[in-house]
Parts: structure tokens; sequence; C-alpha cells
């Protein structure tokens, strides 16, 4: 049997620790605003969106729409979100941002600015970084998708 690779020759410790620093790159900006960063990538969704449903969220975020309902469930108790009815079809529950949810936005706006800050790399390695993950997520979720 082949020995195992080290874990920083294997791509997916690289994406997963990567993805845990900047976890910890965003944590003290989010706490400041009261947030985690799964509620603000909900508030993301919908600044996206607005007016998305649960499903909708859940599949922009690539979660189970059993893990959105929570983080919502706090948002709106926070005062950034409110669930409403559809007015065509009373079954959809309809997910839109407050004014304090609208607001949110500019004040996490630092964000972004303080990963190129923190990365060491041009914006546009970075840009081009992330184009690469994507194409990666995209080409392994349509694989598991049998398509």
């Amino acid at each position: 049997m082949p020995a195992a690779l080290p874990l920083d020759d294997q791509l997916c410790f690289a994406l997963y620790s990567a993805s845990m620093a900047v976890s910890r790159a965003y944590k003290p900006m989010l706490d400041a605003l009261g947030l985690t960063y799964p509620q603000y990538l909900v508030l993301h969704a919908l600044w996206e969106e607005d007016g998305r449903t649960i499903g909708a969220i859940a599949e922009r975020l690539a979660l189970e729409s059993s893990t959105i309902t929570p983080l919502v469930k706090r948002l709106e108790a926070a005062g950034f979100l409110v669930r409403e009815r559809s007015t065509e079809d009373e079954r959809r529950v309809l997910v839109r941002l407050t004014p304090r949810g609208c607001d949110m936005r500019e004040a996490c706006g630092c964000l972004g600015e303080a990963l190129v800050a923190r990365a060491g790399m041009t914006p546009d390695r970075l840009a081009a970084l992330n184009r690469d993950v994507q194409r990666l997520r995209d080409a392994l979720a349509t694989r598991d998708q049998g398509l």
C-alpha cells in the first residue's frame, strides 16, 4: 500500500485549513458586529437577492434548509430580517431584510478589505484564486450529481 501524502501536500487539507484561516480572520470583525460567519452568509445571500425563501437561501449557500432555519430565526430576533408569507402562495415564506439588515451590508464591507490586507496577495491574484476554487467546487458538485 502506498504511503499517504503528508497533509500539506493534500489539496483537501489546504482548502480546509484556508477556509478555517479566513473564518478566524473574519471572526473579530463579525464579533464586533454581533454576527457569526454563517449568519453573515445568510445576510449576504439576501443582499444579493432580497426576498428569498429558506430553501433558496439554503441552495445558494450549499446547505440544508434545516441548517438555515435557526440562523434565520436568530437574525430575525436580532432585527436584521423578517419572515413573511408570500401573497402569491401562502405556503411559501419569504425572508426579507429590515433596514437594519440592509445597513449591515456597509458595515460588513471591511471584511473583504481585511482579507486582502492579511493575505499578502494582490486583489487580482485573490480573484484568480477564487475563480480556480469555484471551478473546482463546480466540477466536484457536477460529478456528485451524476451529470
